[in-house]
């Protein structure tokens, strides 16, 4: 089973790659914004009780988020493997991760950075938000916001999985092509 958790910052190319990668390898794309959507607009539980801390302006915890993902994954049980986008943001949730695919002896095979130079990601958001409204793409002070807190709270996961030698930094600049090549060569390498 390949299991991928797709690495970067907002506007780095992961829900564009994400697409060609369930292409290329039959995979299931798990994002963490679409399930918590899903999960709040089909008003179950989990849905509720994230819905409850979004609310409040608060972070959904990570027992919720991890049990909102293990859910997620629970309903393919056939799948040949999942594309992890959003997730994990923390090292917690990464370790969560770990416990919960080990325990299905699936464990995550590689994650994947696309990375990209600030300035050109803040360029890649203000285009973004001319086609796609979404209003957190369009405001530099919310941009700027988005990439501080993955510096400081998302960006240490990648050392949780370099410890475990699966992380390989993949260069996000180029056509999507170009880059879609370079997660290719590094997932069969």
């Amino acid at each position: 089973m390949l299991n991928i958790v797709l690495f970067g910052p907002p506007g780095a190319g992961k829900g564009t790659q994400s697409v060609h990668l369930v292409e290329a390898y039959g995979l299931v794309h798990l994002s963490t914004g679409d399930i918590f959507r899903s999960n709040i607009k089909g008003n179950t539980a989990l849905g509720q009780k994230a819905q409850s801390f979004m609310d409040k302006g608060q972070l959904v915890p990570d027992d919720v988020t991890i049990r909102m993902l293990e859910s997620e994954v629970n309903k393919h049980s056939d799948a040949k493997g999942f594309i992890f986008d959003g997730f994990p943001r923390t090292t917690a949730q990464a370790e969560s991760l770990d416990a919960f695919l080990d325990a299905r002896k699936t464990p995550v095979t590689c994650m994947l950075a696309l990375e990209v130079e600030e300035n050109e990601l803040k360029r890649r958001l203000l285009a973004r938000a001319e086609t796609s409204g979404r209003p957190d793409d369009a405001d530099p002070q919310v941009i700027q916001k988005r990439i501080d807190v993955y510096k400081a709270e998302t960006a240490p996961v990648a050392g949780h999985y370099a410890l475990q030698e699966k992380f390989t930094g993949i260069d996000g600049l180029g056509t999507i092509d170009e880059i879609l090549d370079r997660l290719k060569a590094a997932i069969e390498h």
